[in-house]
Formats: C-alpha cells, structure tokens, sequence
C-alpha cells in the first residue's frame, strides 16, 4: 500500500501541517515531494507528487494558486501544499480554499517556520519504507496469486506479520489498457512516451481510489499492461456493488485515456486465500471475452460467460483450430483471394439474429446483395442456415476466431 495525503499529515513532526480542502481526497497515493519553482506546475509533474508552493521564486497571487490548484488536479498529483508567513504567502485566499474543495484536490497548508528539510526528509524516509513493507506486500499477493508457495499457513503468516486483510473474501479484477500503439502513430509519436506514462499513473491512480471506497483494501499489483485489485466480496451484494463501481471508473477512464481503452475482467466473487489462484483464471477468460466483444463495454464477469468458459477449458488448442478450419476455411480463404466481404457478412448475420434487412444495414449494402452471399456462404461451407446444429456450428466458430485473436486462455485447474 501506498503512502497517503493522510499518512503524510501524521508523520512525526509534520503536525503543524493542516488540511485546508479536500478531505475526501485523502488516500490519494503520494509518489514524491515536489517543490514548485515556477510559474505553474502543467510541464514539471507526472502524477502523484505531493506539491509544495512556496512563494520565494516567483509572486503567487490567487490567479496563480487557482492555476496551480487546476494543475494539479488535471496532472493527478496527490495534493498541493502552500506555505504561508508574513514574507511571501501571508494567508491562502478563501476562493482557492473553495475550488480545491470543489475539485477535490487535498489542499495542506505549511507554515514557513517549519523548515521545508524537516517535511521532505520525514516524507522521504516513509517513502521509503513504505516502499520495502510494498514490496513484501505485493510478494506474498504474487505468489498466492499464481499458486506459487509450498506452505500455505507459512505464506498467511507472512501476510499476517505484514498486516495483508486476507481473512476478507475476495474477487479479482484484472485490467489491462489496451490500444498503447495508437499514441505512437503519426503527429503523436513525439508525445507518445510521455502521453502512456500519463494515462498509465492515472489509472493507477484512480483504481486505487475506487479500492479505498470498497475498504479493506489490498495493495494493487501491476504486471506491465495489466494490474490486478483484489475486492472484498462476502456475496452477490457486494459483487454487484464491485460490478458498479468498476463499470463507473471504466466509463470515466473511457473518456480520459483516450485514444487507450481500459477493458476489465472479473472472477466470481467470495475466494479465500487458497483458491486466489483459480479467481485470477477466471478473471483472465473474462478479460478475453471483454477484448473480444466490445458490446460489453470493456467488462465481463465470470459468471457472464457461459459457452466461453467450456470452450477455456479445452487445453488442447489445436482441437479448437481444426473445428474452426473445417466449419469456417472455405470462407476464410475465399476473403483472402478476393474483397474480404463473407466472414464480415456472416458476422453481421449472427449479430443482427438472422434478420437480413437489419444485417445489410449494418454493412451498408442492398438486401439483396446480402441474401447472395448468406446464398454463398451456404454453398462454400455446405451449411444449412436453416438447420439449427449447422448455425449452432457456425457461431461457435465465430466465437472460436474471435476469442482466439484475444489468446483465448487455458483454465486454471
């Protein structure tokens, strides 16, 4: 777990620090201090910094702070402190004390009579030992995770000692952020680094956030493109709340990250220690399926998966290959001799259920034209769109290709 605003405010001899605005705000995660030395703050923080405005360099009047306050918040740093005394910042003006509130943005006030050396080197110092308790914490989560111990009741001792809430149910969210190579094309590649740097702190962030509202929160793990939550979850109640929560955080991140997309999985909800492995497979198959039909919005739940969960316990893959090459390859080769237009028709027909006006409207052609080639397809793969155990076929190779183009995961035994 991250050091927090809060955490900071009860450091030994930082209790002259006082919150001004923003309390709800207080568990956002401090990465590092920053003392501000210019004019604002948009072009000299990543995210997470706990801010310090001291006057010295340059006048901050209340247009300043107010810009500062914005800053901040659009950088998604953990909060602003001002420092005020009789020479530079006498006192921080009302409106920037409402607008921080407003925004919800920690606001802390310093005074100059403690010493700038005292607060950096006490926040330093936590830091850093947050860092190496983080670091065990994340460990033991790791291992039972991917089932990698040899003694359990070694392993909860170990999270006991380091004060890890595992007697609490969980359910897994895996995130991942998808399109990163869409920031790298053409007038953007210049900024792409720091735009991926940017979108990848703000979505740490603000999961971090949405762990604090549930309680009992877990550290969050990253693993390159995905990060893993462990949710408190004791039943279907508090798997609905989890559903809601996340579908609210992917719909804001949705706008903020773009041209990234955040897409998430969920396990069934209720796992004890022991079975955290098993929660994270889950967690993967629903990831695919998240990847695999954007009509869900970036999230699946386990427990929506219904034929995609048989067809991830199938270990040999090449078995799933074969069944989509004898019921889909003449169509799939004949796309790839002339204008690709039968696997999207077929596509459309199965998402539009059967129904050809509203499957030709979809691609944008004549009905007619559609009904030729539902006439082809039939004829290339000696299918009958009539026959129930032809479409049944049909579909499931569909959804074979589609889930195959996402790695389509093996279960978790």
């Amino acid at each position: 777990m991250s050091l927090s605003v809060a955490d900071v405010l009860a450091l030994p001899g930082l209790q002259d620090l006082h919150l001004r605005a923003g309390q709800a705000a207080l568990g956002n995660p401090v990465r590092w201090p920053y003392v501000a030395e210019n004019a604002d703050i948009a072009d000299w923080v990543m995210g997470g910094e706990l801010v310090f405005v001291t006057g010295i360099n340059h006048p901050r009047d209340e247009a300043n702070l107010l810009l500062l306050v914005r800053q901040a918040v659009e950088r998604a740093t953990a909060g602003l402190v001002i420092l005020t005394g009789a020479e530079y910042i006498q006192a921080i003006p009302a409106g920037v004390i409402a607008e921080a509130e407003r925004l919800g943005l920690p606001l802390l006030e310093q005074p100059y009579g403690l010493k700038m050396v005292v607060v950096t080197q006490a926040i330093g110092t936590a830091l850093v030992q947050q860092q190496m308790l983080g670091s065990s914490r994340q460990h033991v989560l790791a291992q039972l995770l991917e089932g990698d111990y040899q003694s359990l009741d070694v392993l909860l001792q170990r999270a006991t000692s380091l004060d890890l809430p595992l007697s609490v149910p969980r359910q897994v969210a895996l995130l991942r952020l998808q399109n990163s190579e869409q920031l790298f094309d053409g007038e953007a590649a210049a900024s792409g680094e720091r735009l991926l740097r940017d979108n990848r702190q703000c979505l740490q962030q603000s999961l971090e956030q949405c762990l604090q509202q549930l309680g009992g929160a877990l550290p969050l793990i990253s693993q390159g493109e995905h990060w893993i939550a462990l949710l408190p979850c004791t039943g279907s109640q508090d798997e609905q709340r989890n559903r809601r929560l996340l579908s609210e955080l992917l719909g804001e991140l949705d706008e903020r990250l773009q041209p990234q997309r955040p897409v998430l999985g969920l396990s069934t909800g209720g796992h004890p220690p022991q079975r955290l492995a098993l929660a994270l497979g889950q967690a993967r198959q629903a990831l695919v399926a998240a990847q695999a039909f954007p009509e869900r919005l970036g999230l699946c739940s386990f427990n929506e998966l219904g034929v995609i969960e048989l067809l991830g316990a199938i270990r040999d893959r090449s078995l799933l290959e074969r069944f989509v090459e004898r019921t889909l390859g003449p169509l799939i080769g004949d796309d790839s001799r002339h204008e690709p237009v039968l696997m999207p028709t077929l596509e459309a027909w199965f998402f539009e259920n059967a129904n050809l006006a509203l499957a030709a409207q979809r691609l944008g052609v004549h009905r007619n034209t559609l009904s030729y080639r539902v006439q082809r397809i039939e004829a290339l793969t000696g299918c009958s769109f009539d026959d129930p155990h032809d479409r049944l076929n049909i579909s499931i190779a569909l959804l074979i290709r589609r889930l195959s183009s996402h790695s389509l995961p093996r279960s978790t035994p």
